[in-house]
């Protein structure tokens, strides 16, 4: 439900949520489901609500931005209520992952048959993610959601009841036991409240944009490895279209910045071409271009995540190269973790925002997106490499490893979270 305040009275909470994306939205959702009070603010307006995306779903103006999200990130959002919101309005399952070298001759192919799955994830709009999550968060009676609010000060005194007292850049306070940054890589929280982060820059730049394929997707996601960087098509879905007009796919092309300068002062033609050449005609010529978004591509990671009465979700703890896709993933991970964490603490009657119970989601979650940065840095300066050597290697392992079904579907059920 919206929420207005009266900025003489500090409002009280049991835990309050910066951040009103994807994570934070779902964090918000799982843990007013624990029975605690739940205040989320966030500095943007309302979103666009599923009624109102509803009416354009049959019109190729999709979000350029999206998310490739795994079976365990549909369950999760399931457990919600918003997965059935999403998959009834507009959704792209994948069922096959086209990954080769565009320097060698190296392949693999991955299918959800060959693990009796029907899918190995859908590709999603943000927004619709978001709008999704909303929906269900306004149905949350422990749920208060603050719009156009933005945070000026954070003050821990441990001596209060309420340990975290926040001041908005309007002058209203709010009062709680738990903060939860999930306010994305700049994270207010995280920098207002002494975490240290490491951070480093990967030289990339990823250009995101929507495009029409001379030929249909095929309900695969593509990607392709080059030294300058990786380039994917992730398949979108347009209702009322057969399989065979299904020809729009977001584009994640991650390049070194010399090589996005270039592409981002092509004219739509230019840009098309090149575009094309870069992902070999895989699926004919590009046929349309939506409008481009660059961004620099950065990785960050919190030494903690968490300290007495405040932690840290997503972004706001982690960021990732978007070669492989698991950001939001890996954030709605986090979610899962830390819910679970708190519904147990609570369960025993311990102090939920305690660092000693908050170090239990730290624990299992810390490791595991530790994991997941070095393999996408890992990859990142393979394909990067222009030693003829691990140039052989790596040809012959894609090879090598897409002849090995065994491994193939172990590689196939750990991304998706089963």
């Amino acid at each position: 439900m919206a929420g207005k305040q009266d900025s003489k009275m500090p409002l009280e909470t049991d835990i309050v949520i910066v951040g009103g994306g994807p994570v934070g939205l779902a964090a918000a959702c799982c843990l007013s489901g624990s029975g605690l009070q739940v205040i989320l603010i966030d500095a943007g307006q309302q979103t666009q609500t599923t009624a109102k995306f509803e009416k354009h779903i049959g019109k190729p103006d999709f979000d350029s931005r999206v998310s490739a999200l795994t079976v365990a990130s549909e369950k999760l959002l399931d457990s919600m209520g918003a997965w059935a919101l999403i998959k009834e309005l507009r959704s792209c399952p994948y069922r096959d992952m086209q990954v080769w070298d565009g320097e060698g001759t190296g392949a693999i192919h991955f299918s959800a048959a060959d693990i009796h799955e029907n899918t190995l994830g859908h590709i999603v709009e943000n927004r619709l993610i978001t709008a999704a999550l909303l929906e269900q968060a306004q149905t949350f009676n422990g749920l208060t959601i603050l719009n156009e609010k933005e945070v000026e000060q954070i003050d821990l005194q441990l001596d209060r009841d309420k340990p975290v007292q926040l001041k908005l850049t309007d002058g209203s306070l709010i009062n709680a036991t738990l903060l939860v940054g999930a306010d994305g890589a700049h994270s207010l929280v995280r920098d207002q409240s002494g975490f240290t982060l490491r951070q480093w820059d990967y030289g990339h730049e990823a250009i995101v944009t929507t495009v029409k394929t001379e030929n249909p997707h095929q309900f695969t996601a593509w990607q392709r490895f080059m030294q300058t960087g990786p380039l994917a098509f992730l398949p979108l879905f347009l209702p009322g279209k057969e399989d065979s007009e299904q020809c729009y796919s977001s584009i994640v092309w991650s390049c070194v910045t010399e090589r996005a300068d270039v592409l981002k002062t092509l004219d739509d033609e230019g840009f098309k071409h090149a575009l094309g050449a870069a992902f070999e005609f895989r699926l004919g010529d590009i046929l349309e271009t939506g409008p481009r978004i660059s961004f620099p591509l950065w990785q960050r990671h919190a030494t903690d995540y968490v300290q007495n009465h405040i932690v840290l979700i997503g972004d706001a703890a982690h960021t990732i190269h978007p070669l492989a896709g698991q950001g939001v993933n890996l954030g709605f991970a986090d979610v899962q973790v830390l819910s679970e964490v708190i519904s147990a603490a609570l369960d025993k009657g311990e102090a939920y925002a305690s660092h000693q119970v908050l170090s239990r989601y730290q624990r299992r979650r810390k490791g595991l997106n530790m994991g997941m940065m070095a393999a996408m840095e890992g990859f990142k300066r393979l394909f990067a490499t222009e030693d003829l050597t691990l140039k052989w290697l790596r040809n012959t392992g894609l090879n090598l490893t897409d002849k090995a079904p065994l491994i193939k579907q172990q590689i196939m059920r750990q991304a998706m979270g089963l």
